[in-house]
C-alpha cells in the first residue's frame, strides 16, 4: 500500500463513488482505477492523501465487503 500519492497527480484520475453513497455527504470514499492499482480517497477531502492498493487487493476487499462476513 502506498499513501504518498500527491493530490496534484490524484486530480488527473477519473474518480467515482459507490452507487450506494447518498447525496447527503456522509462517510464516503472515492475510487479511481488505474491500470495496475486502485486509488482511494476521502470524498470530503479530495485534496488530501490518497491510498493506493493493487487491483488484486481491491478486488479482495470488495469481495469481502459484499459478502457481509467479518474478516
Amino acid at each position: 500500500m502506498n499513501n504518498a500519492e500527491s493530490s496534484t497527480a490524484a486530480s488527473d484520475f477519473a474518480w467515482f463513488k459507490s452507487s450506494y453513497s447518498g447525496t447527503e455527504g456522509g462517510q464516503c470514499v472515492e475510487v479511481a482505477a488505474g491500470t495496475a492499482v486502485v486509488h482511494v480517497r476521502d470524498s470530503k477531502a479530495v485534496a488530501g492523501p490518497v491510498v493506493t492498493v493493487s487491483r488484486e487487493a481491491w478486488a479482495g476487499f470488495v469481495e469481502l465487503a459484499s459478502s457481509g462476513q467479518d474478516a
